[in-house]
């Protein structure tokens, strides 16, 4: 393709600037986790392939200086050598050979002897972008959610958890169609919201083992030419070993080289996750609404000044980040589900965009769910004399009269109370038609929380 300029002091080649040249589109580099992850595949496959008959090129010496610098790229000592835009060649070719060409120049200089290690006869033998390019993908997102989203959710979890407990005698007004319904405590909220994030861990822990089945070994259209019988299944069984991760070798090659329905999955429950966090960031701001115009059932911690104009205004910041993390991890989902969607034959061949989307919603989700838990959720505090107010005056608690007096007549005393705005125990005993201590006993609203009198 005729002559191409590499900086003197760069450690990539031909290949990549041509990348860098040709892909001048966003100014966003590859995520460092997928740059680690392909490096930590290039590791384990140059020890594969110096120990193999097979491969003869890739000498014992060889295998040992491509080891020895691609440690140093785990590392993260050469991140700057890994220039090119996510919006690239749809096979993630570029960053592939980005990684091929820079772990080469290392080894060569580790050996002394410039040149003497090869990108594509050395560092990718056995390989092909369209093997090793998703592999990383699926790695990065494995360990993306292991190390980093499900201990997030678990500070979450436990933080809401800890609250239902300390709420749970807190009686309050229900409410269905953001109009009050019979009362629940504020423990009772708090739990569901725990159990939430709880279910949104299981099912991200249940994607893993899909996730984590990689199609190294496969090359370029999933048969395995020029890589060794075993080569793929030797290199997963060292990545799983040294990461601790649940990786295997998919068990269809063709079905994990066209298509990558298990990242669609996977981005599918982050974004079930989004939608959790909205669900009770939501309720939060509700609650905290006011404090003199809303419900002002609960105090958010104050983190800093609401307002350029409004001196002493304080607004709910943290529960208003989470729900914009969680449009944007919803719009990376519909980015996944579309690029999923066009596999071609023996290769889908939107990979890096796929791979961008993801990390990041996983890099999103669990900053701001930690940031949920530490900066919102563990300083909450209730008004406990408000949301009991609301419990009582609510018309809904009128519900527990219906097995005494009828759902027709209990209407009657629940629109006399809307006219007159008197309470319903107040109607209920000038009617005389329950007896007092009865009348007391059904309007419990704490009892009506644990399902009324029996």
């Amino acid at each position: 393709m005729g002559e191409v300029l590499v900086p003197v002091d760069a450690k990539w080649g031909a290949h990549t600037q041509r990348a860098i040249d040709n892909f001048p589109i966003s100014g966003l580099r590859v995520d460092k986790r997928l740059i680690r992850a392909l490096a930590l595949i290039k590791r384990e496959a140059a020890a594969v392939n110096g120990a193999s008959a097979e491969v003869q090129a890739v000498t014992p010496v060889i295998a040992q200086a491509i080891i020895a610098a691609a440690d140093e790229v785990v590392a993260g000592a050469w991140d700057d050598q890994f220039p090119v835009d996510v919006f690239q060649t749809g096979s993630g070719t570029s960053t592939n050979m980005n990684m091929n060409e820079v772990l080469a120049d290392l080894a060569s200089e580790r050996l002394g002897a410039p040149g003497s290690v090869h990108p594509n006869d050395h560092v990718n033998a056995s390989q092909s972008s369209n093997d090793v390019f998703p592999t990383a993908m699926h790695l990065a997102v494995v360990e993306g959610l292991t190390a980093e989203v499900i201990p997030a959710l678990q500070l979450l979890h436990d933080a809401l958890a800890a609250k239902a407990t300390e709420f749970a005698g807190v009686v309050k007004a229900g409410r269905t169609h953001l109009m009050d319904a019979t009362p629940v405590t504020l423990g009772q909220e708090f739990g569901g919201y725990a159990e939430q994030v709880r279910q949104s861990m299981l099912r991200i822990e249940r994607s893993l083992p899909s996730v984590g089945q990689l199609p190294l070994g496969g090359t370029a259209v999933g048969t395995g030419l020029n890589a060794p019988a075993g080569f793929g299944r030797a290199v997963i069984e060292r990545l799983a070993e040294r990461t601790g991760l649940p990786l295997t070798e998919a068990p269809d090659h063709f079905a994990v080289h066209g298509a990558r329905d298990a990242l669609v999955e996977a981005s599918g429950q982050l974004r079930v996750l989004a939608v959790v966090l909205v669900k009770i960031a939501n309720d939060l701001r509700w609650m905290g609404s006011g404090p003199r115009a809303g419900l002002a059932e609960i105090r958010i911690p104050d983190l800093q000044p609401g307002s350029s104009i409004m001196p002493g205004k304080v607004n709910p910041v943290i529960p208003e980040a989470v729900t914009q993390v969680a449009a944007q991890v919803i719009g990376h989902d519909a980015t996944v589900a579309f690029c999923g969607s066009q596999g071609a034959f023996e290769l889908n061949v939107y990979l890096p965009v796929m791979a961008h989307n993801l990390l990041e919603s996983i890099t999103l989700l669990a900053n701001v769910s930690r940031l949920f838990a530490d900066r919102c959720v563990k300083g909450i505090e209730a008004d406990v004399d408000r949301c009991r107010y609301f419990a009582e005056v609510s018309p809904a608690i009128a519900t527990a009269l219906n097995p005494h007096l009828g759902y027709e007549t209990v209407a009657s005393i629940v629109q006399e109370a809307g006219r007159t705005g008197r309470t319903i125990r107040e109607i209920v005993l000038e009617r005389g038609v329950l007896d007092r201590d009865l009348v007391e006993r059904v309007l419990d609203v704490l009892a009506m929380t644990k399902g009324g009198i029996r």
